[in-house]
């Protein structure tokens, strides 16, 4: 055994459905160590040094270190990718969901599309479902406060537009303009202190991932001392990252909101012949484990570059030992 328990490496690569984040293909690295699986994907456009903060995420998992669950089901929403508005109402009605994420502000679409998708999914929701939007900062302060009242009139009412701006500040702005609420996940994850989105007041909701924040107990102490309601959601991972995620959203003592934990959709395939799919809605609390099957094990080339890239990450520890 590995010095940090770590009993056997699998590489992964998987084709995604629909092109989601810029990308075709999500690859991954998992490890298992003594007590199951974890995952360590970090998306390749993030620096050692924040790609670094994923990896207790997924030794805390192979070490089988999570809180104990307070429920036993959670519920999910379904995810729509920036696709035409018969694919978005297809992916909701197909879902059992009645909560759906709309992705909008797509590079090289129009604000007329978003507009449309949102529309469609309403129609394919009817009026009792939640709709929730995600820019994925992409928008000004100005940008923002005109699609964010645009799209709530064509939602009939939007349950949260999702990190419209990029910077606190511009949150802030936002969120003292427009009438629906305001969740934060960039300036989250990928800020050096993730409590400066509540004691800024940028935000009324929380989006958490457990693999940005390092791990179920850690994003725990996070959504505690954030004072803020909580999201959980996923960072486009196999099963084995969602049930961290689930793990996560099952010890939250209040869960106000439907969680983003309903992504293995968007992936091609998965790394487990049982995979964490929602049934009616729902996703159940478990443990998965991945059958390292060959059709989901990444080439030699993309095997090396994660080795590599983790043996950077890891410090002093080289990935032979990871290996021994």
């Amino acid at each position: 055994m590995s010095p940090l328990g770590v009993t056997e490496v699998l590489v992964y690569s998987l084709p995604m459905r629909t092109r989601f984040r810029g990308i075709m293909v999500r690859e991954g690295l998992l490890i298992r160590g003594s007590a199951g699986w974890g995952e360590f994907s970090p998306f390749w456009d993030y620096e050692i040094a924040e790609a670094r903060r994923w990896w207790p995420a997924a030794l805390e998992a192979a070490a089988g270190d999570w809180p104990e669950p307070v429920r036993d089901r959670i519920p999910v929403n379904c995810i729509v990718p920036a696709d035409d508005p018969e694919l978005a109402q297809q992916i909701v009605r197909d879902s059992g969901c009645r909560t759906a994420k709309v992705k909008v502000a797509e590079p090289g679409q129009s604000h007329a599309e978003d507009v449309q998708r949102v529309a469609a999914v309403r129609d394919a929701l009817g009026p009792g479902g939640a709709i929730r939007i995600d820019a994925n900062a992409a928008w000004s302060v100005d940008q923002a406060v005109l699609a964010i009242t645009d799209l709530d009139r064509a939602a009939g009412g939007l349950e949260y537009a999702e990190q419209p701006c990029a910077s606190l500040e511009e949150l802030v702005a936002v969120r003292r303009r427009v009438r629906v609420l305001i969740a934060a996940d960039e300036s989250i994850r990928r800020a050096d202190d993730p409590l400066r989105v509540a004691l800024a007041e940028a935000a009324d909701i929380a989006v958490l991932k457990v693999q940005p924040l390092g791990g179920v107990r850690r994003a725990l102490t996070v959504a505690e001392s954030c004072g803020l309601p909580v999201v959980v959601s996923s960072a486009l991972e196999t099963s084995v990252g969602l049930a961290a995620g689930v793990a996560l959203a099952a010890a939250l003592p209040e869960l106000p909101y439907a969680c983003g934990l309903a992504t293995l959709a968007l992936l091609d395939g998965d790394v487990c012949s049982d995979p964490l799919l929602p049934v009616d809605g729902f996703l159940p609390v478990r443990t998965v484990d991945p059958d390292l099957r060959a059709d989901v094990t990444a080439d030699e080339a993309t095997t090396r570059r994660w080795y590599d890239r983790l043996s950077q990450i890891s410090g002093s520890t080289r990935t032979a030992e990871l290996m021994a």
